[in-house]
């Protein structure tokens, strides 16, 4: 089956998520970010079928979110790390990590504990203002249009609205 392709859209959000691909992309970039950097150890930590598995890095690479090293010549063989855009996307996945743990978590508790490299403190990741650091909750965040608004695919409706200034997301 066919998924639908956000390429098109006029939507931010619906652009990150054709890049992540599917439901396997957040525990490859999780996995990847701990270190797990072969292929093999990859399929082996997350179970995922081999086929799967290239098809999701290839798409990563080609994004520019993961990286493809040799780490031997003979025969050549290649780990994978995040590339700048993919470590971009660690605040993202320990947000929702955070989620999870508060929402989803199995019954014995957290599986991992996030910690602060550089105090030791272990956190549970906040969006905030860059300003003035309040935390951003579905009543404290507001939208206006920006420079690449447009009517299209997945956003026919909120182009509209966004045009006449909403004061909170619909």
């Amino acid at each position: 089956m066919r998924r639908t392709s956000f390429a098109k859209f006029h939507c931010s959000l619906a652009r990150a998520l054709e890049q992540m691909g599917d439901w396997w992309t957040p525990l490859v970039l999780r996995d990847l970010f701990l270190g797990v950097s072969r292929f093999d150890d990859l399929v082996e930590d997350l179970g995922i079928s081999r086929n799967l598995l290239a098809q999701r890095l290839k798409a990563l690479v080609r994004a520019g979110i993961v990286e493809r090293r040799a780490y031997q010549e003979r025969p050549r063989r290649y780990e994978y790390v995040l590339g700048e855009s993919g470590r971009d996307l660690v605040p993202v996945l320990t947000a929702l990590t955070a989620w999870g743990d508060r929402w989803a978590a199995p019954r014995a508790g957290k599986p991992m504990l996030l910690v602060h490299r550089s105090c030791g403190k272990e956190i549970a990741p906040r969006v905030s203002c860059p300003d003035c650091g309040e935390a951003l909750t579905a009543e404290s965040v507001s939208t206006k249009p920006g420079p690449g608004r447009r009517v299209g695919p997945g956003t026919r409706l909120l182009a509209g609205r966004l045009s006449r200034d909403t004061p909170s997301l619909p």
